[in-house]
C-alpha cells in the first residue's frame, strides 16, 4: 500500500515537473516546466506584438489620409481601398494558419512571415525616398502621383498584407500554446494571456497613433517608414532570443484531411442504423497516444456519428482505413467547426462597426478644430489613443474586477462565458454607432450655420466618446472572440482558429465595401447618394443609423445563436459518453 502511494506521489510529481501536452522544447524533447513557457516565454512573445502593432497601425490608420493628400484620391474610392486591403490583411492569415498548422510549425511560420514583412516596409520606405519612385517631381504643383508610385506603394502595403497573414495567427496561437490547459495555475494565466495580449496591441496602437502619425504629419511619411523598419528588425532579434524557452507543437499534417474523413466514412455509412447507446462508437484505446486529448460525445448531428460505427469487431478498429472508420474525437471536432459557422457570421456586423473607425471616423477628425494648447495641431489618426485606452481600461477592469467577483457569483471559472461576454460587447457596438451619428449631424449643422469655418468650430475631442465606447466595445468582443476561437477549435487547428477571428474584420472589411457601393447605388437614385465628394457633401449620419439598426437586430440573432451554442468538452482518456451542458470548455477526469 506504502509502495503504491510513493507511486502515486512520483507521477504527480513528474506530471509538475514536466509538460506533457504534446508540445516539445527547442531540442525536440518533452519540455521542463520550469524552465519554459509560461509568462517567462510569453513575454519576449508579447514583445513582437507589440512592435509589430506598432508598425501596422502606424500605417492602417493614415492609410486613408495617405490615400486622399498624397495619391489624391478622392473619399469614396480611398474609403474602398482601405476597407479592400483592410480585408485582405485580415482574411490572408486563413492561408498563414493553415501553413503554420500543417506544415510549418508556428514558430518558423512567424519568422518567414516576418521577412514579408520587413520586404513591404522596404519597399515602402524606397517609395518614398528614391527619386525614380517618389509621388511627384519636388517641382511644380501635384494633383496625381506617378503610376510607379501608385504600382509599389500597393505592393508594398500587400506585402505587409501577406505578412500579417502568417504573423498574426501563429505569433498569437504560439503565445497561447506557452500555457498548458491541464495545469490549474497554467489554465488560469492562459485565461488572462488574451487580456494581456491585447493590452499589448493597444500599447502598439497608442505609439503608433500619437508618435508616428506625428512624425508622418511634421516630418514625412518615409520617416515614419525608416521607424517601422528598425523596428520591426529589433523585434524579430527579440523574439529570436527567446527561442530556447519556448514550447512548440509539432505540425501534423493537414487538420482538413480528418475533416474530410469524418463526411466521406459518414456518408458512406449512412444507411446503417444509429447505435443506441453511444459506448459502441469507435475511439482510439488508451494505451495509444497518452498526451492525447479526447473529445466528449455529444448529441448533436447526429448523422456525423455514423463516422465512428464499427461495422466489424472493435478490435480490428485500428487497422480500418481512415476514410472508412473515424474516432468520436475526430467526428466531434468537425461538430465543433459547424457549429461555430452561424457564431461567425452573426459577428460580422460587429466588424462593420469597427472598419468604420479606420475610414470615416479618421477623416471626420480632418475636418474638426485639432488645436490644442499653444497651437499644437493634433494628428487626426490619434485620436485611435481613445479607442486603445477604452480597450485597456475595459480589459483591466474584467480581468481584474469581474471576473474574481462572477466567478464567486457564477462558479465559472472565467466568471461568465465567453460567448456572453462577445455579447456584452456588442451593445457598445449599437451604442458607438449611435454616437457617432449624432456628433456626426451635430457637424453637419455647424457647417449649414457657418460654411465659411464650418465644423472646424468643433474640436476633435468631440469623436472621443465614439472612439471610447468602441473601445469598451472591442475590449468584451474582440477579446472574447480570440479567446472563442483559439478555445473551441480542434487542438490541431488553434493558428487557423486565431485566423477564423481576424477573418471576421476580413469579411467586415469586404462587406463594409460592398455596404457603401450598395448604399451610394441606391441613395443616388432616390436623388442624393450619401457618399459625396467630401464629408460636408455627405450624410455619414444616416449611415451610421443604417449600421445601428443592423447591429441591434443581428444581437438578437447572437444571443439565440449562443444560447444554443455547446461548448468544448475535454478528457484525457476516452470514455463512452459525457453529459452535455452550456458551460465553457470543460476538462472532464474519468477513472479508468
Amino acid at each position: 500500500m506504502m509502495n503504491d502511494n510513493v507511486e502515486v506521489k512520483s507521477e504527480e510529481g513528474d506530471e509538475k515537473k514536466w509538460v506533457n501536452d504534446s508540445s516539445v522544447d527547442h531540442k525536440g524533447k518533452v519540455p521542463l516546466r520550469a524552465s519554459t513557457g509560461s509568462w517567462k516565454a510569453a513575454f519576449f512573445i508579447i514583445a513582437i506584438e507589440t512592435s509589430e502593432r506598432l508598425s501596422f497601425f502606424g500605417i492602417a490608420t493614415s492609410l486613408v489620409l495617405y490615400l486622399t493628400k498624397v495619391m489624391h484620391q478622392d473619399l469614396k474610392t480611398a474609403a474602398k481601398n482601405v476597407n479592400y486591403w483592410s480585408g485582405v490583411t485580415t482574411l490572408m492569415p486563413l492561408f498563414g494558419g493553415f501553413i503554420a498548422d500543417s506544415y510549418m510549425g508556428r514558430y518558423n511560420t512567424v519568422l518567414a512571415s516576418s521577412i514579408f514583412y520587413l520586404m513591404g516596409l522596404i519597399l515602402l520606405t524606397l517609395s518614398w525616398f528614391l527619386p525614380s519612385l517618389k509621388p511627384c517631381d519636388d517641382t511644380g504643383l501635384c494633383t496625381k502621383p506617378r503610376r510607379i508610385h501608385e504600382v509599389v506603394f500597393f505592393l508594398a502595403i500587400y506585402l505587409v498584407s501577406f505578412g500579417t497573414g502568417g504573423h498574426k495567427p501563429s505569433l498569437e496561437s504560439f503565445g497561447a500554446d506557452q500555457f498548458d490547459e491541464d495545469h490549474d495555475e497554467e489554465r488560469r494565466q492562459k485565461m488572462s494571456f488574451f487580456n494581456w495580449w491585447n493590452c499589448a496591441l493597444c500599447t502598439g496602437l497608442i505609439l503608433g497613433v500619437t508618435l508616428i502619425v506625428y512624425i508622418q504629419d511634421n516630418i514625412n511619411w518615409g520617416a515614419a517608414d525608416i521607424i517601422f523598419t528598425v523596428i520591426m528588425v529589433l523585434s524579430l532579434i527579440v523574439f529570436i532570443l527567446g527561442r530556447p524557452f519556448y514550447r512548440y507543437r509539432v505540425p501534423t499534417g493537414s487538420p482538413l484531411t480528418p475533416m474530410l474523413q469524418v463526411l466521406v466514412a459518414s456518408f458512406s455509412k449512412r444507411k446503417l442504423p444509429h447505435p443506441s447507446d453511444p459506448a459502441q462508437l469507435y475511439e482510439v484505446p488508451k494505451s495509444i497516444g497518452n498526451n492525447k486529448r479526447f473529445l466528449c460525445h455529444t448529441n448533436k448531428l447526429k448523422f456525423l456519428d455514423k463516422a465512428a460505427i464499427l461495422v466489424n469487431d472493435g478490435s480490428f478498429g485500428e487497422k480500418q482505413s481512415p476514410w472508412n472508420l473515424a474516432t468520436v474525437t475526430k467526428v466531434e471536432e468537425v461538430k465543433l467547426i459547424i457549429n461555430m459557422i452561424p457564431i461567425w457570421v452573426s459577428t460580422i456586423p460587429f466588424g462593420i462597426c469597427v472598419a468604420q473607425t479606420a475610414t470615416f471616423f479618421v477623416k471626420q477628425g480632418t475636418t474638426l478644430n485639432r488645436k490644442i494648447g499653444n497651437g499644437f495641431e493634433i494628428p487626426p489618426a490619434s485620436i485611435f489613443t481613445v479607442s486603445a485606452l477604452g480597450m485597456v481600461v475595459s480589459v483591466a477592469i474584467y480581468d481584474k474586477i469581474l471576473v474574481p467577483v462572477l466567478r464567486r457569483v457564477t462558479q465559472n471559472e472565467r466568471g461568465i462565458n465567453i460567448l456572453q461576454r462577445i455579447g456584452f460587447g456588442m451593445l457598445f457596438c449599437i451604442g458607438t454607432m449611435i454616437v457617432a451619428a449624432l456628433v456626426e449631424r451635430k457637424r453637419l449643422e455647424a457647417v449649414e450655420r457657418d460654411p465659411l469655418k464650418g465644423s472646424l468650430t468643433m474640436s476633435i475631442f468631440w469623436l472621443a466618446p465614439q472612439f471610447l465606447i468602441i473601445g469598451f466595445g472591442d475590449g468584451f468582443t474582440l477579446v472574447g472572440l480570440q479567446e472563442y476561437f483559439y478555445d473551441q477549435v480542434p487542438d490541431s487547428m488553434r493558428s487557423l482558429g486565431i485566423a477564423f477571428y481576424l477573418s471576421v474584420i476580413g469579411a467586415a472589411s469586404f462587406l463594409s465595401s460592398v455596404l457603401i457601393t450598395v448604399v451610394d447605388h441606391m441613395t443616388e437614385k432616390n436623388g442624393k447618394s450619401w457618399f459625396g465628394k467630401d464629408l460636408n457633401s455627405s450624410r455619414l449620419d444616416k449611415f451610421y443609423w443604417v449600421l445601428a439598426a443592423m447591429s441591434t437586430l443581428n444581437l438578437f440573432l447572437f444571443a439565440f445563436l449562443a444560447s444554443r451554442y455547446s461548448y468544448k468538452r475535454v478528457q484525457k482518456v476516452a470514455v463512452a459518453d459525457c453529459y452535455e451542458d452550456k458551460s465553457d470548455y470543460e476538462s472532464v477526469e474519468t477513472k479508468v
